[in-house]
């Protein structure tokens, strides 16, 4: 079976993103010791435009070949012009807002998210990678099979979340963490049985 892996960077706080869902913040922590790291441990999860640039975009998916990611997560990208920003990938949004695709490359669905993650994990392939955001993360919380943080050394105050949920303790267990020079941390984390 298919693994669901929300890969994600994160603030110490906790916080995926500003309040108007900016990231940007993050950029000047992806440093000399950290970029080696994603272009060869999670080239999958780069935007086609940023592995063209870092000169990988011919690498084969070793990790994922779908990506999921709610509208907000979509939207950026889309606000410049960027429609498929995964095109080496499966791209899945979900909204109920969008109602057609500006991307023949790119699937846009209203369908339930648990629904159609379950039945992704069930067809043959790579790994789904869970893009984003904290509103679907939530919502696909009991399907995540393992929780990848890119922590970096920031704290936010106030943003976007990790997890728009409801108080429900979920247990999860470290598998790996990795420290980078900068202060980067890298925490893997597992689905425990419960």
């Amino acid at each position: 079976m298919r693994k669901l892996t929300y890969f994600i960077g994160a603030t110490i706080d906790g916080y995926i993103a500003a309040p108007d869902g900016d990231f940007e913040f993050f950029m000047p922590h992806v440093t000399e010791d950290f970029l080696p790291f994603l272009t060869t441990d999670f080239a999958d999860a780069l935007p086609t435009p940023g592995r063209a640039a870092l000169g990988i975009a011919d690498t084969p998916n070793t990790r994922f070949d779908t990506v999921v990611m709610g509208r907000s997560t979509y939207d950026p990208g889309l606000a410049v012009g960027l429609t498929s920003p995964y095109a080496h990938l499966r791209q899945i949004v979900f909204s109920r807002s969008l109602t057609t695709s500006p991307d023949p490359a790119v699937e846009v669905t209203d369908e339930d998210p648990l629904t159609r993650v379950r039945k992704l994990k069930q067809e043959d392939g790579l790994g789904i990678w869970l893009c984003g955001g904290a509103d679907l993360a939530s919502q696909l919380l009991p399907e995540i099979d393992e929780l990848i943080v890119k922590q970096y050394p920031i704290v936010a105050g106030t943003g976007i979340p990790l997890f728009r949920a409801d108080f429900s303790p979920r247990t999860f267990r470290l598998a790996d963490s990795r420290v980078f020079e900068v202060g980067n941390v890298v925490l893997t984390y597992t689905k425990t049985s419960d």
